[in-house]
């Protein structure tokens, strides 16, 4: 059974009938779904290595090697010390542009400290064991009370500059409009940490120099279009009002004073939807999907799916593919519903085919193995 849900002259999924007991999802004439790794509780982050390999983080703070026949290393040793509570733990992981010649990896995580936590980013060199020379080279400030919305997702610009998703830590989401914090913000800096002499606010005495963009609420999905170069992401709303953007230098996206989402409450967040001075969504969900995870997939393993872009929904345990006319959502289709699991990352592998983490204790990597074609 396959049909499309359709309101106000949108596609807004398309839902598969779940499998009979027993069989393996499939996402029909496509591809069915393979399980290359499990075991892994709460698997948040992935990156490629040259030979294939994956490394994989867990939320409560570990860091593995996934095998290409699917086997697990044991923790990687130096991986920083993580608060692992409510959203907070080992999040994202990255490989340095030149990873084949210096072996970095980046990681971000949720850092304790004075008043609270907030979140780090650390890199450090891979050996045969683990990471070595481990150092942190970027802390968001400041660290505050809570345990919720600490983004984040690591991001390398075609310069070899990094882009940092950083949440407004929930309680605290007025502090996306100011300047003088890193809350709720999107920050550019150099591998090393410092900000680039590009970005927009370095010379401004009541800003943090690190700040691309502000007004964000909980950015967990974050890509570089392989067309343009352009940095685009995906963050959660409250109830209702989830975004696609496409931010920009300086620019700012108005959260909390403007959103489509309502509060927990159900009372009304902000003035309205627009607001001179900040930048509406590309795209917007309502009611919410809680996105994680963002790809522009370039391969050609999947009829039809070369330049689509994907994000994994949390709440409604699917994986979201939108259909793109320039930088207009024209239709989305809704995938994998069926199998019931929360997806929070999804990658494109050398091999061409897509990949994604499953947010569970008994988390797992599956890849999208396309169908063989019919004679």
């Amino acid at each position: 059974m396959r049909f499309a849900l359709v309101i106000g002259g949108w596609v807004l999924g398309t839902l598969i009938g779940v499998p009979a007991h027993g069989q393996t999802p499939r996402i029909p004439g496509i591809a069915e779904v393979a399980t290359v790794a499990k075991g892994l509780e709460n698997p948040w982050g992935l990156a490629f290595l040259p030979d294939g390999r994956m490394l994989v983080t867990e939320r409560p703070g570990r860091l593995r090697i996934v095998a290409r026949d699917g086997r697990l290393s044991e923790p990687l040793t130096g991986v920083p010390q993580v608060v692992a509570r409510g959203q907070g733990g080992l999040l994202d992981v990255a490989l340095d542009p030149n990873f084949a010649d210096n072996k970095l990896v980046y990681l971000s995580f949720s850092e304790g400290g004075p008043g609270g936590a907030g979140t780090a980013v650390a890199r450090g060199t891979l050996s045969a064991s683990g990471l070595d020379e481990v150092r942190v080279i970027f802390r968001q400030s400041p660290k505050v009370n809570g345990t919720a919305h600490f983004g984040s997702r690591l991001v390398f610009a075609r310069d070899g500059s990094l882009f940092i998703t950083l949440g407004d830590r929930f309680s605290y989401r007025d502090s996306a409009q100011d300047l003088t914090t890193t809350l709720g913000k999107i920050a550019h800096v150099r591998r090393d940490g410092s900000p680039p002499s590009d970005n927009p606010f370095l010379t401004r005495s009541d800003a943090k120099p690190e700040i691309w963009s502000y007004g964000h609420r909980n950015l967990q999905g974050a890509a570089i279009n392989p067309e343009t170069g352009q940095l685009w992401t995906i963050e959660h709303g409250a109830q209702g009002g989830d975004e696609l953007n496409r931010p920009q230098a300086g620019k700012n996206y108005g959260w909390p004073v403007i959103t489509y989402g309502k509060d927990y409450n159900g009372s009304k967040i902000g003035i309205g939807t627009k607001a001179p001075g900040m930048e509406p969504p590309l795209h917007y969900w309502d009611p919410s999907i809680a996105p994680s995870g963002l790809l522009f997939y370039t391969g050609k393993a999947y009829p039809g799916w070369t330049g689509s872009l994907f994000t994994g929904s949390l709440k409604f345990g699917a994986l979201v593919r939108m259909i793109l006319q320039g930088e207009t959502v024209i239709s989305e289709e809704r995938l994998l519903e069926d199998m019931g699991e929360r997806i929070r990352d999804v990658r494109q592998g050398p091999d061409g085919l897509i990949y994604l983490l499953t947010d569970s204790a008994e988390g797992r990597v599956l890849r999208l193995n396309p169908l063989a074609k019919k004679p």
